[in-house]
């Protein structure tokens, strides 16, 4: 499967509505980039069970300062609508092959639950958010969290986005 050009548009509906994504943040005039847009198009050509897009920094600047993007290339990846990597500079091929392997070998439920559960504590620790006591608003023991839609997993990966670069 060859790479596609992400804009802010379709960002998260393409996080959420696809298992397993691969996003680079790129810039032509950035020569490791350009060394790694061939390995990044190469595993694509492996993977036809993962998204590969890309992500023009220049031509996306807003997009790229919502992801927090300071350095490129930066690689991200998101499993069932989840940031579950993010890191700048170029990957060997190896190592990409590595880490696709461990995306896709996560646990999608668990996950989302541990997504979940991050939300829930970062929510628990700003103050003035509503007035429910502390614990408030958990699962009971032994109860399910609903599967999460769309606009849950846009949520959560603008939110796990925040997180990941401290805002």
């Amino acid at each position: 499967m060859a790479t596609k050009d992400l804009t802010l548009e379709e960002f998260g509906s393409t996080v959420a509505e696809n298992d397993t994504v691969l996003v680079d943040f790129w810039a032509g005039w950035c020569g490791p980039c350009r060394q790694f847009a061939p390995v990044f198009e190469a595993a694509s050509e492996k993977h036809d069970d993962v998204v590969f897009a890309k992500v023009d920094t220049e031509d996306q600047q807003q997009l790229a300062a919502m992801a927090g993007i300071t350095s490129i290339p930066t690689l991200m990846a998101f499993r069932g609508g989840v940031l579950v990597f993010s890191q700048a500079g170029a990957l060997p091929g190896t190592a990409l092959e590595q880490l696709l392997d461990q995306v896709k070998g996560l646990d999608v439920a668990e996950v989302r639950r541990l997504a979940e559960e991050q939300q829930r504590q970062q929510d628990d620790a700003e103050p003035g958010q509503d007035d429910a006591e502390p614990g408030q608003g958990e699962a009971e023991p032994g109860q399910d969290a609903a599967e999460p839609g769309q606009d849950e997993a846009v949520q959560s990966t603008a939110a796990h986005l925040d997180d990941v670069n401290g805002r």
